[in-house]
């Protein structure tokens, strides 16, 4: 018959080896979230956008590449060579959303990176995260979707940007930009006409830093294409994006919830839309969809995804 000490003896053993299993499944956990920062992935998403026979002939589709959250360190050379080949992809339009940066040495990464990209038509607006770096967060906070203000450490926006601006991509921040794009590859014989954009963008709504009004009013009727830029998918700005006629409002912000639930289910979106919009494609009105994208990054302070790898998106443009 097992003595009191015996039992104890059991007990302890029995607690240490659970403690043990625990910490090696914890670790285990760890180790695999920190592997997915780096699992880099390509999407491809068909939007109906186009009345039927209004594509131009010669255009299969209008291809627009959607990057976004690159939260980019100097030393981050598997993120820097999964964007140098994005050009591959051969978009007609590439569009980035913001939050480039992940510290102030990142900015000549990024440029280096987006390299041959620049040299396609693009346009861009920025979030917090290009004007302030990154702060300290608990995780269990920010599973809780509480907001957190920016830190008050500056990083060097300007320079990227007159980077973006001197290679020919459009700054969109409250600002209305009208442009034309052939589609890339084709030669000029083989296509009717180029495609008329007509971009508008907010700077980052999640820190009340948008100013609708400076863009307010009905997107030009004469564009083939109306798409509207918000680095966070606010529901405030999404409405009077719908209510000017723009038949696309492209954003990131959510890293698609970045710790998420097996199935890539979301747990928060940290802004204002609902969990089965943080990610991908979705309508967010009879008349103009969203796209909103994984992201490429993640805050220095978080080097974990779950069930939810960083991404681009091919966007094809096509006929109802």
């Amino acid at each position: 018959m097992p003595t009191d000490q015996t039992s104890k003896s059991r007990v302890v053993t029995s607690l240490l080896g659970a403690t043990a299993g625990l910490a090696m499944t914890g670790l285990a956990t760890a180790y695999l979230a920190n592997r997915e920062i780096r699992q880099f992935e390509m999407h491809e998403v068909t939007v109906p956008v186009f009345e039927p026979g209004a594509l131009p002939e010669g255009w299969g589709s209008v291809r627009v590449l959607h990057i976004s959250d690159l939260h980019m360190l100097a030393e981050q050379k598997a993120k820097e060579a999964f964007l140098a080949g994005l050009d591959t992809t051969n978009p007609d339009l590439v569009i980035n959303t913001g939050d480039n940066l992940g510290s102030k040495d990142g900015v000549p990464t990024v440029v280096r990176s987006l390299n041959d990209l620049m040299d396609r038509p693009g346009a861009f607006v920025f979030g917090s995260n290009d004007y302030f770096a990154p702060r300290p967060v608990n995780p269990f906070i920010y599973l809780l979707g509480k907001k957190r203000k920016p830190s008050e450490e500056k990083l060097p926006w300007q320079g990227m940007r007159a980077a973006f601006v001197e290679r020919g991509w459009h700054d969109a921040t409250h600002q209305r930009v009208e442009f034309t794009i052939a589609p890339a590859g084709v030669a000029e014989s083989d296509y009717a006409r180029e495609i008329k954009l007509a971009i508008a963008g907010v700077d980052d709504p999640h820190h009340q830093l948008d100013d609708y009004d400076a863009i307010a009013g009905p997107a030009n009727p004469d564009a083939d294409l109306k798409i509207g830029l918000s680095h966070s998918p606010e529901p405030h700005i999404l409405d009077r994006f719908a209510a000017d006629g723009y038949q696309i409002v492209l954003s990131g912000h959510t890293h698609g919830g970045q710790l998420c639930l097996p199935g890539g289910k979301t747990i928060v979106t940290n802004c204002g839309i609902d969990r089965g919009r943080a990610k991908g494609l979705s309508r967010w009105s009879e008349r103009m969809w969203l796209h909103v994208t994984n992201g490429l990054g993640n805050s220095k302070y978080v080097p974990f995804r779950t069930f939810c790898r960083p991404s681009a998106t091919l966007l094809h443009f096509v006929e109802k």
